[in-house]
């Protein structure tokens, strides 16, 4: 049976920490244009992107999700948890999950862990079985990352993906409480469509095609997009699924004080929120710094507005990503009170020991 507060509320899942963590080499889009054979203005003008951030050659996904890991823990006020779930599409191996040995490394021996695969739409995903642990009573408190190398998959020739992808990792410690509490998470909204996996896809590497220098082609070996068909359908999903939480929770699109979309690029960012409503003013962004950092962005944005103390108790926040798969979820969020964070871009001491 569920717990229930004096008020009868439900047991819920209450985000009580945050914290992210971006590599030391940031790269403008200078840098990039003298190979890639374009310019600043083209690459601002199709993604609003002004920089990305890269991992060091040492520098693996489990390096930054404890980074950022270690710091939401600290914001929360307590480095105990029973569960670490980390989402991302670049595991350090294909075998074992990048989880348990992020959990080793914050001294969480013996905790369950394990990783997520839903692409950008990973971290939504990541919440929603933190939540389900909670309010069944399976864990107390959860540990979520969502964290990609996106550098290791992209081929740094490709001109149209290379100038989109970053590297990063956010987090946020989930702790059991109530519906009615700042810092509660639902309702939920997930889906797929497995009918389009090939629209965002690395083709080898899997049981499907295995990794054979011989028989597996440069294009085959690296990150691919069909970027205008995936423009439809991220702008056609987040929206869909952004408005199903709005009418699961009752509330209007007027109601919500920040909107925290996956940070694809400034284009799609800006049509979804003109198809809900929203005033663009209303939209977390820090693509233009960090560029798309895959299932890393929405924390990544949590982490920076709360940062900026764009974030007061009770504000309503509405998150939604997209991803390969294809994948999509979103989730109401209420902002609770929270210590000050520690600024994601600023490097930690020995991030990759």
């Amino acid at each position: 049976m569920l717990e229930t507060s004096p008020r009868g509320s439900a047991r819920a899942a209450v985000l009580c920490g945050v914290g992210g963590q971006l590599p030391r080499l940031k790269v403008g889009n200078d840098e990039l244009a003298e190979r890639l054979d374009t310019d600043d203005a083209w690459i601002r003008t199709r993604t609003g992107i002004r920089s990305r951030h890269f991992a060091a050659p040492d520098e693996a996904t489990s390096d930054l999700a404890v980074a950022a890991g270690r710091r939401a823990l600290a914001n929360s006020g307590s480095a105990a948890v029973g569960t670490v779930i980390v989402a991302t599409t670049t595991p350090d191996r294909t075998c074992p999950s990048t989880a348990p040995l992020v959990a080793a490394r914050l001294g969480l021996t013996g905790v369950a862990a394990f990783d997520v695969g839903a692409v950008c739409s990973g971290f939504v995903y990541a919440l929603a079985a933190g939540t389900g642990l909670i309010t069944s009573g399976v864990t107390d408190r959860v540990l979520v990352v969502g964290a990609d190398v996106y550098s290791r998959i992209v081929d740094p020739g490709d001109r149209q993906n290379a100038v989109v992808f970053g590297d990063g990792a956010g987090a946020v410690v989930l702790r059991a409480g109530h519906a009615t509490e700042p810092g509660a998470l639902g309702p939920f909204d997930l889906g797929s469509d497995g009918a389009h996996e090939d629209m965002i896809t690395v083709q080898a590497g899997g049981s499907r095609l295995p990794f054979d220098p011989a028989r597996t082609s440069h294009a085959e070996r690296h990150f691919s997009m069909r970027g205008k068909e995936v423009y439809r359908h991220a702008v056609s999903r987040m929206a869909g699924s952004a408005q199903a939480v709005l009418e699961q929770a009752g509330i209007s699109v007027g109601e919500i004080d920040l909107f925290v979309p996956h940070q694809a690029n400034l284009r799609i960012l800006r049509t979804v929120a003109t198809d809900l409503g929203l005033s663009f003013e209303r939209c977390a962004t820090h693509v233009q710094e960090a560029g798309n950092t895959g299932a890393a962005s929405i924390p990544l944005a949590l982490a920076r507005s709360h940062v900026d103390s764009a974030l007061t108790v009770g504000d309503r926040i509405l998150l939604t990503g997209f991803g390969g798969g294809l994948t999509w979820g979103s989730v109401l969020l209420t902002w609770p009170s929270l210590p000050p964070a520690v600024e994601p871009s600023r490097p930690e001491e020995g991030v990759a020991s």
